[in-house]
């Protein structure tokens, strides 16, 4: 695993044992799984700066706080058309 790579997903983890989406902002994810596991998993198959992208706007996407219960959206991989 590339070196940044790994750094982002040690943070992703960080902020995951944290409960941060919680316990700081307050807030719950509206989609399943988490923005982070999503960020997280991006980072990990498609590399530091594809996943970070991916990550954005799967963030900016889950910002409906009047969002009853939570969204399925995975991480759609190439393999994952074949």
């Amino acid at each position: 695993m590339a070196l940044i790579q790994n750094f982002i997903v040690k943070l992703i983890d960080a902020h995951q044992s944290e409960r941060a989406g919680v316990g700081v902002y307050r807030v719950e994810c509206n989609f399943e799984p988490s923005c982070s596991e999503y960020t997280k998993q991006a980072v990990l198959h498609y590399g530091a700066i594809k996943g970070v992208v991916l990550g954005a706007k799967r963030i900016r996407r889950c910002c409906d706080r009047d969002q009853v219960g939570t969204r399925r959206d995975p991480l759609v991989t190439d393999c994952d058309h074949v």
